[in-house]
């Protein structure tokens, strides 16, 4: 048979099959064409066995580092309706079947990425080998896509690895690790990478390969057969999916309802449950939110010309707070050497400890040894000079928010790095623009603005300015990719992006405050909606002095319709400054969790009382925010809704259920929420709540943000 996707070729006994040759991408995935010719591939190995003509089936992959990353999400997302995911299945479970039913030994060599339909082909060999490179993750994430794994996943998962080890798998989307796969049962043995295709054959025909289980696990194991014991772990597992999504997800509960109602059922059954939950979830509005948020990122990771720009190997941080040890962390975890620079030895001790803090939270969860805990912290130099910045490449300012302050560091920064380094600002209100006017050479300058803290908070907001170069902009964008941070670009303006949306929503919850609504139904509306904390805990994470500031730029800058609540000014002049001190809405312990209400605060918010509906809540609060988008197009701080969403998503945890901001607004519908701003606008605050010109131009041509 002719293969275009495939390699299929018969050599030393045994037929072999391999992905990504012919790839372009550099994750192989499968396409409806590659699915059809591994249906021709498997039903080949199948007439082969039947006639003993080989001894085994050996599937392996041709790019280093990827065996294969799953169904394309592009197949997914053009299924049109259940039925045609359905039929779209029953294909796929065939092809799975077949490969299940040869007798003769088959097995995945798994060098790298095996995701998905990847892990799930892999599970239908009679055995898995994983290469000993570090890239070597296995994992179901399907259910980050809000759905569940569709080729006979769910059943054959818990076969292999336990029903509890499958349901961790299933439920988080985790990877795991190839020598952790040895170990929990997912995969039969460990081999180097560079002799895996040569001792394939004598490990797969020759040698005994998986451990034996302990007593401990076969126990477990007949454990798992009392109906009584799988009541409990499906109840104990339905607990955690609702604490943790809140309901607001839901293929995790379709997935315990597949796997709890499939107990007992054969082959056939059960894989029959499993696509009709597929394909139910498919379709769903959670889903297909998840999918275009996968788009989005995706599509903001391309860089066409990134081959030919040059790298980061020496990075530079000027200020030694929290913030610039977290980039200085962000430097030294990808290798960059980064010198960090400040103007006393107790600037830079406090510096350091929080790069250290950030390694050492990957040290105890073991995924960085001791050995290179201390190298990475070595890497980071100290200074109270510039002596070595001649052989930076890039250096980010993190000094006070004061423009006279900034441009004084930058006029005598350049004096003493290389013409092409880039230098940025990672200020998070201040122009950017009138920044640049310190510089001799403002093309290669812009602001870099990260999100606090720095090891958690994925998004970069890179703001260009009239003279910033492309090359300049370009090559921060292949840095921010390279230190794995999801990055987008946006014009020089009052907070930017992601400050400038999220302002007016932390603003009205001060203004509902000070109505008499108590900070408990205020976080919970918040939470209901689907945030991960609520204004009141965000602006204690934030900092009131940070609010306060902020809030006096965004009036400066907007005018009448940021007028800022009194609120925050009143709790920063009473010493409530949020977690940092411990003090706020909220109280804190000295590892910065809540430990209660902060009566103090209590006695600054009004002590009467008011109820209001939860969705009128809501409302106020997000409802301002789809408004400043408006503007924001309107000026031009950016042209596509996905930049807003990706911003607001990654930047402050707008729901991916929803899809981000403007999806959710476009699926609202902007007409119904033009009418509620204009109520809101009679009954609440004319300025706050006054429509956006642009909303209103939208509307008029009846067109949708993604429209734009």
């Amino acid at each position: 048979m002719s293969y275009e996707n495939l390699t299929v070729e018969i050599k030393d006994d045994l037929m072999w099959v391999g992905f990504g040759k012919f790839e372009k991408k550099s994750m192989t995935t499968f396409t409806r064409e590659t699915l059809e010719e591994l249906k021709k591939a498997i039903l080949e190995a199948a007439e082969l066995d039947k006639k003993k003509s080989v001894k085994g089936l050996v599937f392996f992959s041709h790019k280093p580092g990827v065996f294969l990353a799953g169904v394309d999400v592009t197949v997914i997302n053009s299924l049109k309706n259940e039925a045609e995911a359905l039929r779209a299945l029953d294909e796929a479970h065939m092809i799975f079947n077949a490969l299940d039913d040869i007798k003769m030994p088959t097995v995945a060599l798994v060098d790298g990425v095996c995701l998905g339909g990847g892990l799930e082909l892999s599970l239908a060999c009679k055995k898995i080998f994983v290469s000993d490179n570090s890239k070597t993750a296995l994992g179901l994430p399907e259910v980050m896509l809000g759905v569940l794994p569709g080729f006979g996943g769910t059943y054959r998962l818990p076969k292999k690895v336990g029903l509890p080890s499958a349901l961790d798998m299933i439920l988080t989307g985790r990877q795991i690790k190839g020598k952790n796969a040895v170990k929990m049962g997912l995969a039969d043995a460990m081999l180097p990478t560079e002799r895996m295709l040569e001792l394939a054959k004598t490990y797969l025909l020759e040698k005994k390969t998986g451990r034996k289980k302990t007593m401990k696990e076969e126990v477990q194991a007949a454990a798992m057969d009392n109906f009584l014991t799988r009541k409990i772990i499906f109840q104990k597992a339905r607990e955690k999916v609702l604490e943790t999504s809140k309901g607001f997800y839901p293929a995790p509960l379709k997935i315990l309802e597949v796997l709890e109602g499939g107990a007992g059922k054969n082959r056939s059954d059960y894989l029959a449950m499993e696509a009709q939950a597929f394909a139910e979830l498919s379709q769903s509005i959670q889903s297909k939110n998840l999918q275009h948020i996968f788009f989005l990122t995706d599509n903001s990771k391309k860089l066409e010309n990134k081959d030919l720009l040059p790298s980061v190997h020496h990075g530079a941080v000027l200020g030694a707070g929290v913030m610039g040890g977290g980039i200085a962390w962000l430097f030294a975890q990808n290798n960059q050497a980064p010198i960090m620079k400040d103007l006393t030895p107790e600037a830079l001790e406090l510096g350091l400890k929080q790069a250290s803090q950030n390694f050492s939270g990957a040290v105890k969860k073991r995924r960085m040894s001791e050995d290179e805990f201390n190298r990475k912290m070595r890497s980071i130099e100290p200074s109270l000079n510039f002596e070595g910045f001649k052989s930076v490449d890039l250096v980010v300012e993190a000094v006070v928010e004061n423009m006279e302050i900034k441009k004084k560091v930058f006029s005598e920064l350049e004096q003493y790095v290389r013409p092409n380094c880039l230098l940025t600002s990672n200020t998070s209100s201040l122009s950017v623009e009138e920044m640049s006017k310190a510089l001799k050479d403002s093309s290669r300058f812009a602001g870099l603005h990260f999100f606090n803290p720095v090891n958690k908070m994925p998004l970069v907001e890179i703001i260009t300015h009239e003279k910033a170069s492309k090359e300049t902009i370009d090559s921060l964008v292949k840095w921010v990719l390279d230190v794995k941070k999801t990055p987008i670009v946006v014009k020089d303006g009052p907070g930017f992006l992601v400050n400038r949306i999220l302002a007016p929503y932390l603003n009205e919850a001060a203004f509902l405050l000070e109505e008499g609504v108590s900070v408990e139904a205020l976080d919970e509306a918040a939470l209901n909606f689907g945030m991960p904390m609520g204004p009141c805990r965000l602006m204690d994470e934030i900092g009131l002095d940070v609010c306060v500031k902020v809030g006096k730029i965004m009036h400066d800058g907007l005018g009448q319709r940021a007028t800022p609540s009194q609120l925050s000014t009143k709790l920063y002049e009473s010493k409530l400054l949020g977690k940092k001190n411990g003090k706020g809405f909220y109280l804190y312990d000295e590892k910065g969790k809540v430990t209660g209400k902060n009566p103090d605060a209590g006695k600054i918010l009004p002590t009467k009382k008011v109820r209001k509906n939860e969705t009128e809540i809501q409302m106020r609060l997000f409802l301002p925010m789809v408004n400043e988008a408006a503007y924001i197009f309107a000026d031009k701080i950016v042209d596509k809704a996905s930049t807003v969403d990706i911003g607001m998503i990654y930047g402050t945890g707008f729901p991916p259920f929803r899809g981000g901001l403007c999806r959710w607004a476009d699926q609202e519908g902007l007409e119904q929420i033009a009418e509620r701003l204009n109520n809101f606008s009679k009954e609440v605050s004319q300025d706050r709540y006054q429509i956006a010109p642009f909303l209103s131009l939208m509307i008029q041509d009846k067109k949708k943000f993604y429209d734009l």
